[in-house]
């Protein structure tokens, strides 16, 4: 469906610039995940902590020449490695941490290419929304029941920058950096709110079509 609706788009466009397909895939660090609990009066919180991960993205867009516009769909996932409570009376790692944190997103990205004698350099930046999803995670606040999996939606943006390089007739190598974020996202049972940051170092391939 997004394919279609961008192909709509970009069909009546000038006839100047190019549509494009886009495949990335690179390492992803998550932030400390923080998570403040809503459900005592003792402001209680605590960190999760993940290790590296796999970021995905694949994209359609078009190149106006100058400025590029693209829907972008992607996926990051990372292993829990630790969560630990930020209480002052209690503030050592829990045991046995187990479990994933992932994030489906779906982004409207623009980007403005610098051309350098055939090596492009170009910042970009993009909004749209993320599906974030803890799966069998062995999380617990104090003095709360276990919670296995939660699911939650959030508002997201991006932004970074990145290098391209021809390699073939209309097919050029990508490498970037990604900033990604989501806005505050809640879940129940246990009541708390956080958000998710994090930082992709990517390589790719940009094909015109």
């Amino acid at each position: 469906m997004v394919g279609l609706v961008a192909g709509s788009m970009w069909t009546s466009s000038s006839q100047a610039g190019e549509t494009y397909v886009s495949g990335n895939i690179g390492i992803v660090w998550m932030n400390d995940i923080e998570f403040q609990d809503n459900w005592t009066d003792d402001d209680d919180r605590f960190e999760l902590g993940t290790d590296s991960g796999i970021a995905l993205t694949g994209a359609l867009g078009y190149d106006f020449g100058t400025y590029r516009a693209e829907i972008e769909l992607g996926y990051q996932a990372n292993d829990i490695a630790s969560w630990t409570e930020t209480d002052p009376g209690d503030n050592d790692p829990a045991e046995n941490s187990t479990g994933d944190v992932s994030l489906v997103s779906l982004m409207l990205n623009g980007a403005y290419d610098i051309d350098l004698e055939g090596v492009e350099i170009y910042p970009f930046a993009g909004i749209g929304a993320a599906f974030i999803s803890f799966d069998d995670a062995s999380l617990c606040f104090s003095n709360s029941d276990e919670f296995r999996s939660k699911d939650a939606v959030a508002l997201a943006y991006q932004i970074g920058a990145g290098v391209t390089l021809p390699v073939g007739d209309n097919v050029m190598v990508d490498a970037r950096y990604r900033y990604f974020a989501t806005g505050d996202f809640s879940f129940d049972k246990p009541d708390a709110n956080s958000n998710i940051e994090s930082h992709s170092a990517m390589l790719g391939l940009r094909v015109g079509i």
